[in-house]
């Protein structure tokens, strides 16, 4: 076993945020045609971030937080946080939020833009103009003072099907306007035109809603860096760490590495941008999505001025196995108990390191699958690769 009860993180979010502030992870129900996550996945994402909250309160489902998660706390020596306040549904969730904001006084700290018809922006605890235009994809230019950037082109929706004929595969096409995205979901990479034509019909039924897409060149990246920093006015800008990310052909998110030697020119483009950010107001976490290209050069394809999913790896690096770490999430395959056997097996081997746990036992009267956010954690990229084939050969065992 490590020794996770004795050391602390880098930094947590109680570090960062004044004591009036609760955090929610949870994407709104109110969905739009470019973040349209699975009802379960999204309260599933409300415990990401538990063991890095300290004393700030969160939000969360309240599957996520049965005693299933308590022990697998337990088995790595830490308790379950009590600054929680709980929802089970839609509309639990928008009434906690009104209750806490109206009733309690509480500023709301929103990973995503919430409609305003749940709550008033007033209510925000980072002023919601700012967190809407630093997410803004099609205003990138601005918070990187026009460099580190690919070809791109923002065109109207309207025009956009005249103006993509100028352009060769492979290129990336993503929304431009104010509507939250997350995971990839909203990238659009097309290699050929049957994968046009896809992204042609989504960007046909978004229409009514977006008012811009972004083309894009598709840089050939020999590193995909997600480069993160944390800011207050107390702490200044603090370099937080940088992760590798794991992609699928279509700019899918997959989890993350730790990187141990990370490019000066990585980092410096980093701070570079969260300065940017600090200028314009913000305060909190954000990361970056850099790549490199062969030649050296470094573009900036994302900037997330929220917490990022690789987050709580690099902030809980102390507590970890000194040498690889990797973030991820797996889903049961049909057989709850089994999945949650299964992980208690490798957690007790010093190895796997919970974070969140959404118990699909929780609903007596419906069939769900239970979900498990992790790191792993060990000597080498090598050992546990070879630990975490094992690991899925055994959730296989039903």
């Amino acid at each position: 076993m490590t020794r996770q009860s004795s050391l602390r993180p880098k930094m947590t979010l109680s570090d960062l945020y004044d004591s009036n502030i609760v955090y929610t992870s949870r994407p709104s129900y109110i969905s739009n045609p470019w973040l349209e996550p699975e009802e379960h996945q999204s309260n599933f994402l409300t415990g990401r971030e538990l063991l890095i909250a300290n004393q700030m309160p969160v939000i969360v489902h309240e599957a996520s937080v049965t005693e299933k998660l308590a022990q697998l706390f337990r088995l790595i020596g830490k308790d379950m946080p009590k600054n929680i306040y709980q929802f089970n549904d839609k509309t639990s969730y928008e009434q906690l939020l009104t209750t806490l904001a109206q009733d309690l006084d509480k500023k709301i700290y929103f990973q995503y833009i919430h409609d305003e018809s749940i709550l008033n922006k007033d209510y925000y605890a980072l002023n919601k103009d700012t967190f809407i235009s630093l997410n803004n994809k099609s205003r990138i230019p601005e918070w990187t003072n026009n460099k580190y950037l690919p070809k791109r082109e923002v065109v109207n929706i309207e025009d956009f099907e005249q103006a993509i004929q100028h352009w060769a595969f492979p290129f990336v096409l993503k929304p431009g306007d104010d509507l939250p995205t997350a995971g990839g979901y909203g990238v659009m990479i097309c290699y050929d035109e049957l994968d046009l034509k896809k992204a042609s019909e989504r960007i046909e039924k978004a229409k009514y809603e977006t008012d811009t897409i972004i083309i894009e060149q598709k840089v050939e990246a020999v590193a995909n860096y997600c480069v993160q920093f944390a800011y207050t006015p107390k702490l200044g800008v603090q370099y937080i760490g940088t992760s590798q990310q794991l992609t699928d052909k279509y700019g899918h998110y997959n989890g993350n590495l730790n990187v141990q030697n990370v490019p000066s020119k990585v980092i410096q483009a980093g701070k570079e941008i969260m300065e940017i950010g600090v200028a314009q107001g913000y305060y909190g976490v954000a990361g970056f999505d850099l790549l490199e290209d062969k030649h050296g050069d470094i573009f900036a394809i994302d900037l997330n001025f929220r917490q990022n999913g690789s987050t709580s790896m690099l902030l809980l690096e102390p507590v970890l196995t000194q040498g690889f770490h990797k973030f991820y999430s797996y889903q049961s395959l049909g057989d709850n108990d089994h999945f949650f056997n299964t992980i208690v097996k490798y957690i007790k081997q010093g190895v796997l390191f919970p974070l969140s746990y959404y118990d699909g036992n929780w609903y007596e009267t419906e069939n769900v699958q239970s979900r498990f956010g992790c790191i792993w954690h060990g000597d080498s990229q090598q050992q546990i690769e070879k630990i975490e084939l094992q690991f899925l050969k055994d959730l296989n065992k039903v």
